[in-house]
């Protein structure tokens, strides 16, 4: 068992960004680090790819191989700073492209080594809305609605970008010429943004193109922060807010602290808006914005297509020792009155999951990454994070006043929540922080979507 709790140095300050294709396979080689989750096509599969093979052909093709991939921004943050959850794939065979060679009946083709695509290599919004029974309100729902994103630094290719996702995906404009989007430093101004960041910009991407995929009729309302302190990401917070968002999505988290509570009051305690914050990327172990006792923290699950009546299965995030979704007790944050497990007297981390591993990642089109720009596929609970945050708003306006971050919890055990009962991210002294099981667990909260009810206050 691991001795060290999980706020812990053992634990946490383990974000780092490998910025090359030869870094990433030496870090696979020193540490397991990017095995993939699900099997992907061998070099005798790359070989044939674009042929035309049976099943049987495919399945002996088909071996186990890694899916590499590397943090899009920041290294360990210093002190009162935060890092994204953001992580883009640079080799391997993706879940998505699996699917694809099977529905082809070809043996699947690889991800090159740090190289863009000139097409989507991750799940697309058919996907996101399939797996969480969405596609029927996401066809009908969220107009007039406005999802926030809150990163540090600016993109200055954001809407341009975005118009490329949608556009590929055949959704409507949403642009700022017909108000679906805007762009805003974190005073609220539309001209005096802050400087550019090609790391952050696909963690903005990331986030954009997943309020698209899950809420196509949401306006979508940007907040960069001048830099990735907590002060100014919680100052952004309070902005969108103040421009009339009831969703907010934060990607990024840290070490708690001992500021945790302040900040919960300053930046997070906002009554009637749903705010929600990833788990984080370093697997067993609680991170803040998540632990506040005012967000709905999202964990991270890996996704994959199955023969079941769902068509999909889900279970833990978990690619490594040091790489996976984050979940455990805050040290710090106080539990609130919602959540009832009895082995943490504090805040527990998650509430509710999305997919995040990067091997069942999502397409992203980024044109201002440092390198790979283009179509990728990210992974990272800030893919979670922004999606769980547009079911909220396919679920209609929180009632005023209430915390929809105790929305879930009122449907826990009910058809309204796919149940996580497989897999883990760690080792720990309390099973269910770390291990799923039936009905709640810290990796994967009550659970994933199924539909927008578990997420509105009727």
């Amino acid at each position: 068992m691991r001795t060290s709790t999980p706020n812990s140095p053992h634990i946490r300050g383990r974000w780092r960004r490998l910025g090359t294709a030869a870094a990433a396979t030496a870090a696979l080689a020193l540490a397991g680090f990017g095995t993939a989750a699900h099997a992907s096509a061998a070099t005798a599969a790359a070989h044939t790819a674009g042929t035309k093979v049976s099943a049987q052909a495919v399945a002996t093709q088909v071996a186990k191989a890694h899916v590499r991939y590397e943090k899009a921004c920041a290294a360990t943050p210093k002190k009162g700073f935060a890092a994204c959850n953001a992580l883009r794939v640079i080799g391997g065979t993706t879940a998505f492209m699996e699917k694809q060679a099977a529905l082809k009946g070809i043996a699947p083709k690889t991800v090159s080594p740090n190289a863009a695509s000139d097409s989507p290599t991750g799940y697309g919004p058919s996907d996101i809305q399939s797996a969480y029974g969405l596609t029927s309100a996401a066809a009908s729902n969220g107009s007039g609605e406005t999802v926030a994103i809150v990163d540090a630094y600016d993109d200055p290719n954001a809407e341009a970008d975005l118009a490329t996702y949608r556009s590929q995906y055949g959704l409507s404009d949403c642009t700022t010429d017909n108000g679906c989007f805007k762009k805003v430093g974190q005073t609220g101004s539309t001209t005096s943004l802050p400087t550019a960041d090609s790391g952050w910009a696909g963690e903005e991407s990331l986030d954009l193109d997943m309020v698209s995929a899950t809420c196509p009729n949401c306006n979508i309302l940007l907040v960069e922060a001048k830099s990735a302190s907590d002060a100014n990401l919680g100052t952004a917070v309070n902005e969108a807010v103040k421009l009339g968002a009831k969703f907010v999505s934060n990607s990024y988290g840290g070490a708690g602290s001992s500021s945790d509570t302040s900040y919960d009051s300053k930046y997070y305690n906002h009554p009637g808006v749903a705010i929600t914050a990833s788990a984080g990327d370093q697997a067993y172990g609680a991170e803040y914005p998540a632990g506040s006792q005012y967000v709905t923290a999202v964990g991270g699950t890996a996704l994959k297509t199955a023969s079941n009546s769902r068509g999909w299965t889900e279970s833990v995030w978990n690619t490594s020792s040091t790489e996976g979704t984050g979940s455990g007790c805050s040290a710090y944050d106080p539990k609130p009155s919602w959540q009832t497990d009895s082995g943490c007297s504090n805040r527990m981390i998650a509430d509710v999951s999305a997919v995040a591993d990067p091997a069942t990642g999502v397409s992203v089109y980024d044109s201002y990454g440092s390198d790979g720009t283009g179509w990728n596929t990210y992974g990272g609970t800030s893919a979670s994070s922004p999606i769980i945050a547009s079911v909220y708003a396919l679920a209609g306006t929180p009632s005023s006043g209430s915390y929809p971050a105790q929305y879930p919890y009122n449907a826990a055990g009910t058809s309204a929540l796919n149940d996580v009962t497989s897999g883990s991210n760690g080792t720990c002294d309390t099973d269910y922080f770390c291990t799923a099981g039936t009905g709640y667990d810290g990796p994967t909260g009550w659970g994933t979507p199924e539909g927008t009810s578990a997420f509105s206050a009727g």
